[in-house]
């Protein structure tokens, strides 16, 4: 036996070869179809998503079962070895989001940012709740009720992410324009919304049905969780930030790694999900200066790079095309495809609309929302670990992730062709230009 597998007494020798091999593919894998959808304009998210689709039960298992069963067999006490690293990866690759959510922005356009935020979450998840009530019995996983599964879709339909949007107007050079601040702002909204939304579903199935006993219970934890964390994090977060000042950034790093572990296993611990933890710890971190968000910013490349992709194509192993062969599948697949992006849309154009945006900028606003890639694959991954999605569903939720974040940005690069630049959104590029050089 080597000196490696002896030193980890729980593991055989055979179980750490199979885990070295499997990160070793798995990344690989997400590397490469992760550069090819950059090639092609598309989020990484798309080609990591797909190579956990090819290298799953749909394609590589289907194909070379014998191979798959012996690299990803189902033994959970091989599968959960993967699962844990990329379980710490998607908990810092939020809280790295929560760091960078603009509260000055916010602030500065609140009536506008709660409107637009407000219709782009409201209108889809009522959507989303009626879809819930009426998909096919066959799509809720045994033993769960009608209520509890449409408030999970709900959730699902409602939610938009903040990385995949924030990368797009990034990439378009939309951030300067009033356009692209202003869907910054509602993503950030809809981000804490669908973060506290998911840990609310998710209590309500630990305390085993919804009523409206369970649901204010779940909503009171929800706000003591958040007001402790807020007290907890700002005294902790100083003396991080002090760290930092002092030229100790590995301590100060060492510190923020371990308030995003404390704050995810508090709200675990208090039956919320781990990731509304690392999310709040990530605002928190952001608001305490920043010497703390440039410390959990110096992980951003191994999270990005590394740990992202594990989490992304782990997610995508999970997704059964063959499950989409049976019509009533199919059918709620493009049907909830189509609503989650038509509510999404309508959401965001009818809250510009209400803030006195014109036509186009509005049309732009409801495009730059419907992306919602990295969110969208946690709330479906967490379904499924609670036992409200089947392998259908999620299938169908992980899709709809798939769909938007490759229809959003062609959507609004197209939209942006009809708008004009103003004056104002000219010297606000110099400005962010000359901050970015």
């Amino acid at each position: 036996m080597s000196m490696a597998a002896a030193s980890t007494a729980s593991l055989t020798a055979h179980q750490l070869l199979v885990f070295l091999l499997q990160i070793g593919v798995l990344l690989g894998c997400a590397v490469l179809l992760g550069r090819l959808a950059a090639r092609f304009g598309l989020p990484a998210l798309v080609g990591e998503l797909t190579a956990g689709v090819l290298l799953g039960p749909s394609v590589f298992g289907a194909l070379l079962p014998s191979a798959s069963a012996w690299l990803l067999p189902a033994d959970p006490g091989q599968s959960d070895l993967v699962g844990a690293v990329a379980q710490v990866g998607v908990l810092l690759l939020v809280a790295i989001t929560g760091a960078h959510v603009d509260f000055a922005l916010i602030r500065r356009r609140r009536r506008a940012v709660g409107l637009v935020s407000l219709g782009s979450i409201v209108l889809p998840l009522a959507v989303g709740l009626a879809m819930g009530f009426l998909l096919p019995g066959a799509l809720m996983a045994p033993g769960v009720g009608r209520p509890t599964f449409a408030l999970f879709v709900g959730v699902a339909i409602a939610v938009s992410a903040l990385p995949v949007i924030a990368k797009t107007l990034l990439d378009m050079r939309l951030m300067h324009r009033d356009v692209g601040q202003m869907i910054i702002g509602a993503a950030a909204i809809s981000d804490v919304a669908g973060w506290l939304l998911l840990s609310v579903v998710s209590a309500t199935v630990v305390h085993a049905g919804v009523d409206a006993g369970s649901v204010l219970l779940s909503v009171g934890v929800v706000l003591v969780v958040v007001a402790a964390t807020l007290l907890a994090m700002r005294v902790l977060g100083r003396r991080a930030d002090r760290a930092g000042e002092a030229d100790r950034p590995r301590i100060g790093v060492t510190v923020i790694v371990a308030l995003v572990a404390l704050a995810a296993a508090g709200t675990h611990a208090l039956g919320l999900e781990p990731i509304l933890g690392a999310f709040l710890c990530g605002l928190l971190i952001s608001s305490s200066g920043t010497a703390a968000r440039r410390m959990l910013d110096s992980l951003r490349p191994v999270v990005v790079s590394v740990l992202a992709p594990l989490y992304f194509v782990s997610a995508g192993m999970r997704v059964d095309l063959a499950a989409l062969s049976r019509p009533p599948v199919l059918i709620a697949a493009v049907t909830t495809i189509l609503a989650g992006t038509l509510a999404k849309f309508a959401g965001g154009y009818a809250g510009a609309r209400l803030c006195r945006f014109g036509h186009a900028e509005s049309l732009a606003i409801g495009a730059g929302l419907n992306a919602r890639g990295v969110v969208e694959i946690v709330v479906a991954t967490v379904g499924l670990q609670l036992g409200v999605l089947t392998n259908a569903t999620y299938t169908i939720v992980v899709l709809l992730a798939v769909v938007t974040s490759v229809v959003a940005p062609a959507t609004l690069r197209a939209v942006m062709r009809r708008t004009t630049i103003t004056a104002t959104e000219r010297e606000r590029e110099r400005e962010f230009l000359g901050h970015s050089g």
